[in-house]
């Protein structure tokens, strides 16, 4: 019987710029209240899929178990929430292909991560992202938030066949020619939304290797991948309407409750 795919949402409690997070509430239900439905339709979506919440914290574990959804304690010493993907899918019998699905990003729709799952299954990468193409309003507004957040926003280069050739905090490609692309619908550039995929294999090799020099330079972990040859699928998905993919501050959690006030809840209880 083949094995059964794992979403792992890792939820850390000692968040140094919002602590807690994972409890605090947005818009009436906790951030992971709202991951966890996102995660449970989505393992449905996919068929033959678990889900789990993976923290170093017995609050975060006891809100998970009062959500009808299982948790593991991982070490608290884990330094990412890629590694604490790992050990929870180590303590969950090891499957085939595990998605790490932040406990913070509650506006990730359930169909962009049953479609990673699909790529993974159907395609010859180890690894699968999200990305989206950006319009000129999308990426003039990126470029504007870059003067002040240089290191906020990824952009992705793909090749012929939708796999990621480069990820970067710059926005490439370079366009030498801009005025006459804006002349196009959509801008040449791609964004990257937060969200992966493995092979267990890949997730294995992951953690047992060093950061490689332009993941240390560029503070992207996908590109320890890359440096060494792994090919990462990309799947292209809608625009988010809801532009905030991740949580990170209490002024991120002002901005979301504004924007569901605005453009209302994606994910409606």
């Amino acid at each position: 019987m083949e094995s059964r795919d794992l979403i792992v949402i890792p939820a850390r409690y000692g968040s140094t710029r919002l602590p807690g997070k994972p409890l605090l509430a947005l818009a009436g239900r906790t951030l992971l209240e709202r991951v966890i439905a996102n995660a449970r339709e989505a393992a449905d979506l996919c068929g033959n899929c678990d889900f789990v919440v993976a923290t170093d914290d017995e609050r975060i574990a006891e809100h998970a178990n009062a959500l009808d959804a299982r948790s593991v304690l991982t070490d608290g010493a884990l330094d990412s929430g890629t590694a604490r993907a790992h050990a929870a899918a180590l303590k969950s019998g090891k499957p085939e292909r595990v998605i790490c699905l932040q406990g913070d990003a509650p506006f990730i729709a359930p169909q962009t991560i049953a479609s990673l799952v699909k790529i993974l299954r159907e395609g010859n990468a180890s690894v699968a992202t999200p990305v989206y193409q950006l319009d000129w309003a999308r990426l003039d507004r990126l470029k504007a938030h870059k003067q002040t957040a240089p290191f906020s926003g990824t952009t992705c280069v793909r090749d012929s066949e939708g796999h990621a050739l480069w990820f970067s905090k710059s926005i490439l490609p370079a366009m030498r020619n801009e005025a006459d692309l804006r002349k196009m619908d959509t801008s040449p550039v791609w964004q990257h939304m937060g969200l992966y995929a493995y092979t267990i294999e890949a997730l294995d090799w992951f953690v047992g290797n060093s950061p490689g020099t332009y993941e240390i330079l560029e503070g992207l972990e996908q590109l320890r991948f890359l440096e060494h040859g792994w090919k990462i699928a990309t799947v292209p998905v809608a625009p988010p309407e809801h532009a905030l993919s991740g949580i990170d501050t209490a002024a991120d959690l002002a901005l979301a409750e504004e924007a569901i006030a605005k453009l209302g809840d994606p994910f409606p209880a």
